[in-house]
């Protein structure tokens, strides 16, 4: 069908101008870690936000005051998580998967590639990406919390002290070939 009925249009016109607006301001005072991707629990809570969203704009079972209600709920709870977490580490870890080191010292931690399901390749893109032209150079490869590679070049690492949240189970690498 085309179109059952042409209040259909209309009601998703007004649903729309006043949802969204009040999902902004929702989110503005939520501040700015909201939408974050720094955990898959911030990711969740974004597509949570998207789901909702839609289903208050395609929906006649949800009235305007329930949707705005839910899209509040999901902001406020995912603002508490994150209170919570930053005050108390133990809950933090519940919450956030610790960054992963996959390469130390130009050696790559193939146990922990292999945990990670992270592709030799997809070191060898991000090392690429980073200017990086040889796996040796690199003091480090880490898989952040939010599924990112970061790569940190000998040149680069200083004291290391980015590196002190990181796993490193570093008791089985073997050296990464020369390209």
């Amino acid at each position: 069908m085309v179109l059952k009925n042409p209040e259909d249009l209309l009601r998703l016109l007004v649903v729309a101008a006043i949802v969204y607006p009040a999902l902004v301001l929702i989110l503005r005072l939520s501040g700015k870690r909201t939408l974050s991707k720094l955990n898959a629990f911030d990711f969740v809570v974004t597509v949570a936000l998207g789901s909702t969203l839609a289903t208050i704009l395609l929906s006649r079972d949800v009235s305007l005051v329930e949707g705005i209600l839910a899209l509040t709920l999901l902001v406020a709870l995912q603002y508490a998580v994150a209170l919570v977490a930053v005050r108390w580490p133990a809950a933090q870890r519940l919450l956030k998967s610790r960054p992963t080191m996959l390469l130390r010292d130009g050696r790559l931690r193939r146990d922990a590639m292999r945990r990670a399901r992270v592709a030799e390749s997809e070191i060898r893109q991000a090392a690429r990406s980073s200017g990086a032209g040889d796996l040796s150079e690199l003091a480090a490869v880490v898989l952040e919390s939010d599924g990112s590679l970061s790569v940190i070049q000998r040149s680069k690492l200083g004291d290391g002290s980015s590196l002190d949240d990181v796993a490193d189970d570093g008791h089985r690498d073997r050296p990464a070939p020369s390209l």
